[in-house]
């Protein structure tokens, strides 16, 4: 009995693969849409592609058309070649804006970018883009359905940014043994990073490192710059305290604030 099961769908897998052959060498458009159509309803997108990749310049402006330029993206979609889908979502969403599918196929492309972001060390061009269209989704449809979802992608694809632009501001603190440039760029990019991300949740962090940066630049500092530098690290402290006085850094920006003050009292006498 096993071995009849065995060979039985031995000869199903064969039939299924010569009926796609066929279809694959057949000259009618029409037995490569109802095959390409049956292996998409089956999950077999990477056939189902290559059968509708041969007929959709065919099917342009026919009725069926607008199903077959549906089927045709979601297939590189469901197959998670993304830099396709996009291209081919967008595409339809333009080409049959009037369409049921096209609130779909638009989400789908804009979530094809998302798809393609990378993690938050290596270059960020496809974050910021996948941002942009979402965005641009959720502008165009307000009410959607999946428009909870959209806003989700968003806020991951923010906190990718930030950690990436808060990790490069930190690295130029933990590199530097005092050099004065490290320091002034650690303190621009900490600066930079708490206006552009006000909200963020390495706020805290950020303003303790931009405060430790600009202590060791003052207690390092050249008698002329000295005193300049030692107001700025204080300032800097203060508004630490004011915004964070249960900070887990609390105990060490406290620290800095009384060697800073103590150097400043003996700077100025």
């Amino acid at each position: 009995m096993k071995n009849f099961l065995v060979t039985f769908l031995i000869i199903i897998t064969l039939s299924s693969c010569s009926e796609f052959q066929k279809a694959l060498k057949s000259e009618e458009v029409s037995v490569k849409f109802a095959k390409g159509t049956e292996l998409y309803d089956a999950g077999k997108y990477n056939k189902a592609n290559r059968l509708f990749a041969q007929i959709v310049p065919g099917y342009r402006g026919k009725p069926q058309a607008e199903k077959l330029m549906y089927m045709y993206s979601n297939t590189f979609y469901q197959a998670k070649d993304y830099y396709l889908a996009a291209y081919q979502f967008e595409r339809f969403e333009s080409g049959y804006p009037q369409s049921e599918k096209a609130e779909e196929a638009l989400f789908l492309s804009a979530k094809s970018y998302y798809m393609l972001s990378p993690r938050y060390s290596k270059d960020q061009t496809e974050t910021v883009q996948a941002i942009e269209k979402l965005q641009l989704f959720i502008n165009k449809y307000p009410e959607s359905q999946y428009l909870a979802e959209a806003n989700t992608l968003v806020k991951e694809l923010d906190y990718k940014l930030e950690k990436k632009a808060f990790e490069i501001a930190k690295q130029y603190n933990k590199i530097a043994y005092f050099d004065s440039s490290d320091y002034e760029a650690a303190i621009k990019s900490f600066d930079l990073f708490l206006v552009q991300y006000p909200g963020s949740v390495f706020r805290e962090d950020a303003m303790f490192y931009r405060l430790d940066s600009a202590y060791k630049l003052a207690i390092n500092s050249i008698k002329d710059k000295k005193a300049a530098r030692l107001n700025t690290a204080i300032s800097f402290y203060n508004s630490f305290k004011k915004a964070y006085p249960n900070s887990q850094h609390i105990e060490a920006a406290d620290k800095m604030n009384t060697e800073l003050s103590a150097q400043l009292t003996q700077f100025s006498s």
